[in-house]
């Protein structure tokens, strides 16, 4: 452990964290002139790093006791990352070709290091606002996703190690917490955080807030998400969760990860591609008309 305490990563803390961690010093050779450092954590949550040097490179992300995007006015817990390493490994071992490889993990410092996917990779929702085609995406999603669901579920584990699991994971509660609010909740009722075209789309939230056959519907599946502790899920399974080239497909940030029903995670990957498909036709330009024979 490089620290005793948790301290949020700047450049300067960080080179001095990786000198004093041989599993990460390793990596770079143990040469730490010239190094290159940039913060590009776009996400909501987290502070992440690449990391290169002249002889090797990997990524660094800590888990801040708040959600980023909002403030410190949005407390969240920092135990988050120790789940996403968690699930890191769990899932990498069983689809090695489709999770990065974790190097390391500072539960004090809610900090992991691991495989920097270096150029070309590209978050896959930009590839597809781009109307890039990546044919081999289908066969890897399905693989990871047949691989993560069946290998942590009773379908393959006796009961005694499923649970352990399940009770393991149950510690991500406040994670799940925010997943039951944003998605369950939010949307079908007033809420300072919700977000629509206004004044376009206001008669349609209206709606969506009147529709008490849809809430009911959603109030099931909300049970279904709380209750129903089939296999180790990444919990976030969106196009922002992956990174790919033509040949390569990785998943990353499980740190919403817990035992849940196998369809929330095929129901979030799917849907999103089917949101990336209508939304096509706002994208198209001259180079590229989004016209799918």
């Amino acid at each position: 452990m490089a620290f005793s305490e948790f301290r949020p990563l700047d450049e300067k803390v960080l080179i001095e964290y990786i000198k004093a961690t041989p599993s990460l010093a390793s990596k770079l050779g143990n040469k730490f002139d010239n190094l290159t450092i940039k913060e590009v954590g776009d996400g909501n949550l987290n502070f992440v790093f690449i990391v290169v040097g002249s002889s090797g490179s990997f990524v660094i992300k800590q888990a801040l006791p708040y959600i980023r995007l909002i403030g410190e006015s949005w407390p969240m817990t920092k135990e988050r990352a120790y789940f996403e390493a968690l699930a890191l490994k769990e899932h990498g071992s069983l689809s090695p070709d489709h999770v990065p490889e974790v190097y390391h993990f500072d539960r004090t410092m809610s900090l992991i290091g691991m495989h920097y996917l270096e150029p070309p990779h590209i978050i896959l929702r930009k590839g597809l606002i781009a109307g890039v085609e990546y044919p081999l995406l289908a066969d890897h999603m399905s693989d990871y996703i047949a691989k993560t669901l069946f290998f942590t579920s009773l379908l393959y584990h006796n009961t005694t190690d499923h649970k352990k699991a399940v009770a393991e994971f149950c510690g991500n509660v406040e994670l799940c917490r925010l997943t039951e609010q944003v998605v369950f909740s939010d949307p079908y009722k007033v809420s300072q955080y919700n977000r629509w075209t206004s004044p376009y789309l206001d008669s349609d939230a209206e709606a969506v807030r009147g529709d008490n056959a849809l809430k009911l519907e959603v109030a099931e599946l909300k049970s279904l998400f709380c209750e129903r502790a089939q296999a180790l899920v990444h919990g976030d399974l969106h196009t922002s969760s992956v990174m790919v080239t033509h040949d390569s497909t990785q998943v990353i940030d499980p740190e919403f990860a817990f035992y849940g029903p196998m369809g929330f995670d095929i129901g979030a990957f799917l849907g999103n591609l089917i949101l990336a498909f209508y939304a096509q036709d706002g994208h198209a330009n001259d180079q590229n008309d989004r016209k799918f024979l």
